[in-house]
């Protein structure tokens, strides 16, 4: 099963915004299990579960239930993802909501690997409609909300005019629904049988005074490497072992701490690296197998250290684990790696 992520980028800038409100960082990601070490590469990602439990945290802490709007309304989508500052140099309405659709998957990663775009322009008539068509939660209707609020208060930054004619939602209308009003300037729609803006057709031609087709081929071909990585570690396998490698020095590299990375139980965990042939047993070997080569054919570290980095106890007990898989003792490796260089060398 697909786990949803999402980029670091926008849990940071949430996080961020909910401390700027008054709530306190340390509770916020004690409540939603994120450590803070995940969320200094803003192309990291992050379980949407946790993104979740986040922002429910920050309404309460922050006391402000229409937080994911004043968020969303906040911060320019630039200042979150690859995806923002792409949308900013894109020539057209229509060809930033292509880019978007393009590479949703680095934003939040809700359709799993089926590749349909999460925004269609859709005519009714007269009316043209942009719908969100992501996979959103039903219990999590604030991921529309804050994507919404962002999109059209970041037009109105730029093109000081109205944008949408109506927004609905698929949810009932909460609380604060005096927010979306203020939020939108528009009329607003509750319990619709989709998530979308109608919008005036002139903008199926509107022109971006910002675009630049220079850094806008700079960031598609970012943007482009960023989603072949993501798609090429899209297993559990790979998420296991990025979440592995930092922390393999430790000694502590456990399924259960990598579980609660991943926002899931160990149960489940075990269950989904099974499903894809291996156990959790078997990747922390052979990751550690294939490190360990790494680290003696680059001569750069002792047999010690190596064995210490890759997250044995002793040499003696990481000697042995070599040996298994090898055949050879890691020090005679490592001479053999070195007396090769020296005739290269030569």
């Amino acid at each position: 099963m697909h786990e949803p992520t999402i980029s670091a980028g926008f849990a940071r800038g949430l996080l961020e915004f909910i401390v700027s409100r008054g709530a306190s960082r340390a509770e916020l990601l004690r409540l939603s299990a994120i450590d803070c070490d995940d969320l200094e590469n803003q192309d990291n990602r992050i379980p949407f579960a946790k993104y979740m439990s986040l922002m429910r945290a920050g309404k309460e802490l922050a006391r402000d239930p229409a937080l994911a709007l004043h968020f969303g309304e906040a911060f320019d989508m630039a200042d979150l993802s690859i995806i923002g500052l792409i949308v900013r140099a894109s020539e057209t309405f229509v060809e930033a909501l292509t880019q978007i659709n393009r590479f949703q998957r680095l934003g939040a990663d809700l359709n799993g690997a089926n590749g349909a775009d999460g925004l269609v322009i859709q005519r009714d008539g007269a009316q043209v409609w942009v719908v969100d068509a992501r996979e959103i939660p039903p219990d999590f209707p604030e991921i529309t909300e804050a994507f919404f609020a962002r999109v059209l208060c970041g037009i109105r930054r730029i093109v000081d005019a109205p944008v949408a004619k109506a927004i609905h939602f698929v949810h009932r209308a909460p609380p604060y629904s005096e927010e979306y009003a203020r939020t939108f300037r528009a009329p607003v729609v509750f319990e619709s049988d989709k998530n979308a803006v109608l919008i005036d057709d002139v903008w199926l031609t509107f022109k971006n005074p910002l675009s630049s087709r220079y850094t806008f081929g700079v960031l598609s071909e970012r943007a482009e490497t960023l989603l072949r990585e993501f798609e090429a570690s899209d297993t559990t396998r790979a998420r296991v072992e990025s979440f592995l490698m930092p922390i393999l020095h430790t000694g502590c590299a456990n399924m259960r701490k990598v579980a609660d990375k991943l926002g899931v139980s160990s149960k489940t965990l075990s269950r989904r690296l099974r499903a894809e042939g291996v156990t959790f047993e078997q990747v922390l070997d052979e990751l550690r197998h294939r490190l360990a080569l790494d680290y003696l054919n680059g001569k750069k570290v002792t047999v010690h250290e190596t064995a210490y980095l890759v997250g044995f106890s002793d040499a003696a007990t990481f000697s042995r684990a070599f040996k298994r898989w090898t055949g050879s003792s890691p020090g005679s490796m490592r001479t053999a790696g070195s007396r090769a260089e020296g005739r290269r060398r030569r």
